[in-house]
């Protein structure tokens, strides 16, 4: 069988950045199932898993248009601290909905006596991934 539009595939996954540091596996753990074409997983994943097999395995470079985009500047906003958890510090990711109740997850990434200044793009943005795939089901 071969992973197309529409099959229920089930992967083994290892994502590194271009320095080779490590950032997500599922190695060794319940591996992901998603819906091939129905824009679950980023499009490098599901463009190289196009027409894999069950056993197959591959080694893929995403660039960030196809992986979690580019870094965006505009998505990096200054919030008064009074809005915020108190224990909050450099680093912290929150969770935190908009007005329309969408999740947000920003990261931390300065905190002064009155505000935190917030980078809402997803970590992984602007960053080219190295991805080792093994497609271990379809249906």
């Amino acid at each position: 069988m071969t992973a197309t539009k529409g099959k229920l595939v089930t992967l083994e996954y290892s994502f590194r950045c271009e320095d080779n540091q490590l950032v997500n596996s599922n190695v060794g753990k319940p591996p992901l199932t998603y819906t091939q074409g129905a824009n679950q997983v980023i499009p490098g994943v599901e463009s190289a898993v196009e027409g894999m097999t069950v056993g197959e395995t591959k080694h893929v470079v995403v660039p960030p248009e196809d992986g979690f985009g580019p870094r965006d500047p505009h998505a990096v906003q200054e919030v008064h601290k009074h809005k915020l958890p108190k224990d909050i510090t450099v680093g912290t990711r929150l969770r935190l909905q908009d007005n329309s109740g969408r999740d947000l997850r920003p990261t931390v990434i300065r905190v002064t006596d009155w505000t935190a200044l917030l980078d809402f793009n997803h970590p992984l943005a602007g960053k080219t991934l190295v991805i080792d795939l093994k497609v271990v089901g379809i249906n």
